[in-house]
């Protein structure tokens, strides 16, 4: 027997990959304008806040990112944006840093978190377990070495869901 999803929640689960299209169209389009700037494009996200639609792009570079560098960033990549036309209706542009609580995706986002706390969340578990957070000791062969309280997991990164930094305030 075949079930099929509830009307709010298909249209959910058709919303959201209508948003991940969309964020991942504009990736493409804008990493290279940012890479030839010298900014590293760290994620897109294209999300509904109270009723409106934000295209949110985080940007980093070396030594930090400045107001000033988003308001520049916020000029170029949405008149580009808007000329290929890649969102079908009003949206609101924010571009930013990523903040001290970065999201990790990428391999080179992993190698450049060795050594830091970081959070994982797991798509299937791993010894019974979806949520981690640990210091990421080494990245190998598509693999997370984490440590939590002096024992290593290791976490196949094509399972990951969600990765980011722990800021650590201090005690």
């Amino acid at each position: 027997m075949q079930r099929s999803l509830g009307g709010a929640r298909a249209e959910s689960v058709t919303m959201s990959r209508i948003s991940e299209k969309i964020a991942a169209e504009v990736e493409k389009l804008i990493e290279p304008v940012l890479e030839e700037k010298e900014y590293e494009l760290v994620e897109v996200e294209y999300v509904p806040i109270q009723g409106k639609w934000a295209l949110r792009i985080f940007a980093d570079k070396e030594g930090g990112i400045t107001l000033d560098d988003c308001v520049i960033l916020s000029r170029e990549i949405g008149d580009l944006i808007d000329v290929k036309d890649l969102v079908p209706h009003e949206y609101v542009l924010e571009v930013s840093s990523p903040g001290l609580n970065r999201s990790l995706k990428k391999e080179k986002d992993f190698v450049w978190a060795l050594g830091k706390q970081v959070k994982v969340r797991m798509r299937t578990p791993v010894e019974r377990r979806r949520s981690f957070v640990g210091y990421l000791r080494e990245f190998r062969e598509g693999f997370l070495h984490l440590e939590m309280d002096s024992d290593v997991v290791m976490l196949p990164l094509k399972d990951v869901e969600k990765a980011n930094l722990m800021y650590d305030f201090g005690s």
